[in-house]
This record gives structure tokens, C-alpha cells and sequence, in this order.
């Protein structure tokens, strides 16, 4: 991408005595870069705040130091990934609960989580603990091939454990290069930053697309099309903003929370998604996004009766942000 000059656009809220200043940075590459140590790498990964629910929390950082190949934030983006962290979800092919074992691979891999005598497929205390397990064995499986391990222990999950000893690796199978890729992208989400997070170079073009709405009337449901009026609700409007970049991001506002890595509330960058909730614990409660823009503001769509504006996001509800990133969106499930 072109990276564009950086414009500072101030303004005042007239007649309420309240000033600020709006960072409108269109091509905020160039001035995030000087502030961005970009990410660390190497290390234990442990979990973003609220990324996992907070009744599986504990499991997810027990069982995901199992094994070198694993970790908590990739054993969430797993668990993520085959359910959403529901664990009464049922695909077509009988994949059950939080993990989506089907009925084979339980009755082998499956184990007694929380050693209550039984195994139970629906219970996250023996689910989340078997599909940990089950990662390790695969692990084992492959420990001599060449590569990453922890990429060759996906792509056995993915392909078997027999096609990656057969090729030396990661195969040759454009599904399973898809899977490892957008797992371990999507683990990212789920760690806990060690350093400030790269900039986005497309973070000013979805600023400017939310800036020009500014005033529109909120519609709950509102992607902004013709039949609509151009309205939007929040994650209409922030889906619509980063889609004008060439970046899709899923609709729910809490699925969008997964689309990159996280920066503190001190690290924030105009064009970060801010996220609000009633549950601080857990992401999945997410109930309103906005678009930062510098000084404490976000632009966002509200509720019903208001129109897109600016508004603080120093609120008591404030979860945490995204910084969006082209792949971190792409790993998301339902998004190849």
C-alpha cells in the first residue's frame, strides 16, 4: 500500500465547554511507526485479557503449557476456531463440543480432564484437556520431521500424522497450509502482547471512511446500503470502515475482537478498534465497538435515536482494543 502523508485534524465540541483533539492520520504508518517497536517474538505466550471466557480460562493456561509444541494462546485459538468456545456446539459431521472430537477420535484421544471417573465429550474439564493432549500426541507423532513443530503438529491435526512424515512437513495440501496459517495468525490474537504491536497501514483509510458518516442516524442491524439509508449499527459501521481498505472483518463485534493483536490502553493508535462489555472477563460478551481516533475519542455508532459521532471511550465498560491486521481478519473462522 501507498503510505500517504499524516494530517493532524483538531477540533472542539462547541457549546459544551468540553475541547479535544481529533488524530486523524491518514497514513498512520508513517507516524505509528516512530512509536511501534514491533512485535516480539520467541517466548511463553500467555493470554490476552478477557480473550478466553473466564470459566475456561484456568484450563486453557494449565492445559496449554502441556507440551513445547503448544501453548494457552494457541490452544484458545484451536478451541475458538472449532466452536466459538461453545461447548454444546454439533457440526454435520458429529464434531461435538468445545474441541468438535468426533466420536472416533474421542474414544481414542479422549481423557478424564478433571478426574471425575467419566469422559465426557460436552464437558469442557475433560474437552479442553483431551484436545491438549491430543495436540502433544501428535507432536510426538512428528518430533523427528524436519520444520517447525508446532506447524507439523497442526498439519497432522489437520491432514494425519502419516501425510506430514511422507512429505517432510507441512504437505502440500492448499486446505491444510490454510489451516496451519490461520491458526497460528489467529493464536496471536489470543496472546497477550510482550512489546507494542506493528502500526496498520490501512488504519487511516478506515478513519476517514467512519469520519465522512459522521451524522448519520444509527440503525440496529445497518450494514449502510442503499435499501438502508447508508445507516449502520457499531460493527456495521466498523466492518464497513475497514472493508474500504480491503480488510473483511466479521460482522459480530466480539468476533472482530479477534483480528489482530492487542495493545494497551497507553498503546493505542488511531484506526484501533475499541471494544466495550458488561462482562470484562470474557470477549464473547462484547456488546459495542468503535474506531479510535486519538485523544481519549473514538468515532462509533451507538444506539438507537443517535447518530455516528464522536464519543470518550474512557468508560467503565471499556474492554480492550484490536489492532487490525489483513491476516489476523482472514484467520478468522468463516473468513477462507
Amino acid at each position: 500500500m501507498t503510505v500517504r502523508k499524516a494530517w493532524i485534524v483538531a477540533g472542539a465540541a462547541v457549546g459544551s465547554g468540553l475541547a479535544f483533539v481529533l488524530l486523524l492520520v491518514v497514513g498512520v504508518y508513517l507516524v505509528a511507526g516512530n512509536l511501534a517497536g514491533g512485535v516480539a517474538g520467541g517466548g511463553t505466550k500467555t493470554l490476552a485479557k478477557g480473550a478466553v471466557p473466564a470459566a475456561y480460562q484456568p484450563l486453557v493456561l494449565k492445559w496449554g503449557n502441556l507440551c513445547p509444541a503448544i501453548n494457552p494462546a494457541l490452544l484458545a485459538a484451536q478451541l475458538y476456531q472449532e466452536s466459538g468456545f461453545n461447548p454444546r456446539a454439533q457440526s454435520a459431521a458429529a464434531a461435538q463440543g468445545i474441541a468438535q472430537f468426533i466420536p472416533g477420535t474421542w474414544a481414542t484421544h479422549g481423557i478424564d480432564g478433571d478426574g471425575d471417573g467419566d469422559r465426557d465429550v460436552w464437558d469442557p474439564k475433560d474437552a479442553i484437556p483431551s484436545a491438549a493432549s491430543y495436540d502433544c500426541s501428535l507432536a510426538k507423532y512428528v518430533k523427528d520431521v524436519p520444520g517447525n513443530l508446532t506447524e507439523n503438529m497442526l498439519a497432522s491435526y489437520n491432514a494425519g500424522a502419516y501425510a506430514v512424515i511422507k512429505y517432510g512437513g507441512v504437505p502440500p495440501y492448499e486446505e491444510t497450509r490454510n489451516y496451519v496459517e490461520r491458526i497460528t495468525t489467529l493464536a496471536e490474537s489470543f496472546a497477550a502482547p510482550t512489546t507494542r504491536v506493528d502500526p496498520s497501514e490501512q488504519a487511516a483509510g478506515a478513519i476517514a471512511y467512519a469520519q465522512d458518516k459522521l451524522g448519520t442516524p444509527y440503525l440496529w442491524g445497518g450494514n449502510g446500503t442503499a435499501d438502508q439509508g447508508g445507516r449502520f449499527d457499531c460493527s456495521g459501521l466498523t466492518k464497513a470502515a475497514y472493508e474500504s481498505v480491503g480488510i473483511k472483518l466479521p460482522r459480530v463485534a466480539n468476533d472482530q475482537y479477534n483480528a489482530g493483536p492487542h495493545p494497551g490502553r497507553d498503546e493505542l493508535l488511531p484506526g484501533d478498534l475499541v471494544f466495550f462489555s458488561d462482562d470484562l472477563a470474557n470477549s464473547r460478551a462484547i456488546r459495542h465497538v468503535g474506531i479510535y481516533v486519538g485523544g481519549g475519542y473514538m468515532i462509533n455508532a451507538p444506539y438507537t435515536g443517535a447518530v455516528i459521532r464522536f464519543d470518550p471511550i474512557d468508560t467503565p465498560d471499556y474492554f480492550g482494543a484490536t489492532r487490525v491486521t489483513e491476516d489476523g481478519a482472514k484467520a478468522l473462522p468463516g473468513a477462507v
